[in-house]
């Protein structure tokens, strides 16, 4: 099954930013360790890091835009991954390797496929 991981929290660039070479070089070290850990399991289908909220437009129901996020929050997505695994017990086991700077949430797909 596939699951979606979000990784983000409040103020999630800002943090990143704010952290040492060795905390980045850390966390760069964390995701090397996911990775291979999900190579071990599953599969990794895709995964991205985000740019700020800043730089979002919502399109609306309406088919209006507006500037910034759909959600108004000081939480912020600061990436995902989308992995398959057999279970969500391993999608929350991957979850935990990944930097602690982040929350992340684990949400199974629907499944749908889009290609």
């Amino acid at each position: 099954m596939r699951y979606l991981l979000l990784l983000g929290g409040p103020d999630h660039h800002a943090r990143w930013d704010a952290l040492s070479e060795e905390q980045k070089q850390a966390a760069y070290a964390d995701f090397g360790a996911f990775a291979t850990a999900v190579a071990e399991r599953g599969e990794l289908i895709d995964g991205d890091a985000l740019q700020p909220a800043t730089t979002s437009l919502t399109v609306h129901e309406d088919g209006s835009v507006t500037d910034g996020p759909f959600a108004e929050s000081v939480e912020q997505l600061g990436g995902y991954y989308v992995v398959e695994v057999p279970s969500i017990d391993d999608a929350v086991a991957l979850a935990k390797l990944l930097p602690k700077h982040f929350a992340v949430e684990v949400r199974p797909t629907q499944g749908v496929q889009i290609r």
